[in-house]
């Protein structure tokens, strides 16, 4: 029986099968280090849409559609669709819910939305209230960029620390059977709060945030790091993940080898003007649905942790001039 685990875990039993996955990605993703594990590469990011945002709910879909075909299921076959992004409202989510017409949880966690929504969905799953659920996130370079910062027309100049905004959308078939890796375990996490205000140094605002997350999944679950074969982190990039090896090793949690984070993995830095690294919704959701869930499958991983991580600001939040709180959840795959 799902039990829950310490202060903000849980441990799911049975444990919910991730039974399919699959990954969209835009021209630049593809050209990067993983593109052979993406499942469609966009060679442009109109993707023949009047818009960027209706780009966005067109990949958004067909991860969905591509999703459900693998696995031979049809739309009437899934009892709940989970779906979050990043633009006001999570308007791209809505839409695409209503194109589907699956009963919808619209989810919000910015750049964490892969492991909200698969946490979600595996305690729905694993709690008995839904056979299957589909469970999905994107994001949009421009249509993230015109939000949050300057519209990419504008030709602005990006400082170093800023990362640079995934195009794509992940979506993935949470089943109470099948095959495929389970999702064990998940870590809720608290929204932290630091005090940074810089919009383009996201990984310093979500660092503490993930460490918070870490180090109470560790705790609850009396779990050392090389209990996983890899622990990920969603969009942290350079600075970030640096600060974050930090502060674990003040908690007595040392990261080795087997920590990387979605961000670093991928763009290749040193062809790609991409500052540093990537992020948004569909950085962790790429790397994991597409990338690491193949990895699973074939066997070369057998125990990961995957933990996205958020920046909850708004463009009215920082002209207001207040800070960027961060929010982390932890997702535990094994197979």
């Amino acid at each position: 029986m799902s039990q829950k685990a310490g202060r903000q875990s849980v441990l799911l039993d049975p444990s919910p099968y991730l039974t399919s996955a699959a990954a969209v990605v835009g021209p630049m993703e593809g050209k990067g280090p993983l593109g052979e594990d993406f499942d469609l590469v966009y060679p442009d990011l109109r993707i023949k849409e009047k818009s960027f945002e209706a780009a966005e709910r067109k990949m958004l879909q067909e991860a969905c559609l591509l999703a459900l075909k693998k696995q031979d299921l049809r739309l009437g076959d899934i009892d709940y669709f989970l779906a979050g992004d990043l633009l006001n409202q999570i308007t791209v989510s809505g839409y695409s819910a209503a194109a589907l017409g699956i009963p919808f949880f619209g989810l919000y966690g910015a750049c964490s939305t892969l492991t909200l929504a698969l946490s979600w969905g595996a305690m729905l799953v694993a709690g008995g209230f839904a056979q299957k659920v589909l469970a999905a996130t994107s994001s949009h370079n421009c249509s993230a960029e015109r939000q949050y910062r300057y519209p990419t027309e504008y030709g602005f100049q990006r400082p170093r620390q800023a990362q640079w905004t995934v195009t794509g959308a992940a979506a993935a078939v949470i089943g109470a059977a099948g095959e495929g890796p389970r999702i064990t375990a998940a870590t809720i996490g608290k929204v932290v709060d630091m005090g940074e205000k810089d919009a383009y140094g996201l990984g310093a605002a979500m660092a503490p945030a993930a460490a918070s997350t870490l180090i109470r999944h560790f705790e609850d679950l009396q779990r050392r790091p090389d209990y996983y074969d890899l622990i990920v982190t969603g969009d942290l990039g350079q600075i970030g993940a640096a600060l974050l090896r930090k502060l674990l090793a003040r908690s007595g949690y040392c990261l080795e080898d087997n920590y990387n984070d979605c961000g670093l993995m991928i763009y290749n830095p040193e062809l790609q003007d991409v500052g540093a690294g990537g992020s948004g919704c569909a950085c962790s959701g790429v790397v994991v649905l597409g990338h690491l869930y193949r990895r699973m499958k074939e066997g070369e991983l057998k125990r990961i942790l995957v933990v996205s991580t958020g920046a909850l600001h708004s463009p009215t939040t920082l002209g207001q001039g207040e800070s960027i709180p961060g929010v982390a959840h932890a997702v535990a795959l094994e197979i």
